[in-house]
């Protein structure tokens, strides 16, 4: 070879590797789901059924962050950073990917979540945070 097609060649690689890098920043995040009451204590995931009237109420919320991986139980606080929503807030359980109604189990993670990381919590009905 050339020095001349060395020297395309290697400056097409940084190319493609620099293109590679920019696209792993595109804010694809794992997000763990739990139910859990106001506090982010973990409740069994029945308490965030809308679909079955008997469990589903007030006070309990849908708890997601990049840093919630599985295994946390009944009865244990999660770590802060993460945010809530509404366990019957049908929209905000699209966005992630959820369905929209029915019971999630504890420790659900969703993959390739885009921008949706947040950190923080809030109270709002739809208070996931974008990431842009």
């Amino acid at each position: 070879m050339s020095s001349r097609s060395v020297s395309l060649t290697s400056t097409f690689l940084l190319l493609a590797a620099g293109g590679a890098a920019a696209c792993d920043n595109d804010e694809y995040v794992d997000e763990g789901f739990y139910c859990a009451d106001a506090n982010g204590v973990v409740v069994d995931e029945d308490y965030c059924d809308d679909d079955d009237s008997y469990h589903g109420g007030a006070g309990f919320f849908i708890w997601h962050s990049s840093g919630y991986g599985r295994g946390y139980p009944v009865g244990q606080k999660l770590p802060s950073g993460g945010s809530k929503f509404a366990y019957n807030d049908a929209a905000s359980r699209s966005k992630f990917g959820l369905p929209a109604s029915g019971k999630i189990s504890n420790g659900t993670v969703k993959t390739s979540v885009v921008g949706k990381g947040g950190s923080g919590s809030s109270g709002g009905k739809s208070s996931s945070k974008s990431g842009g």
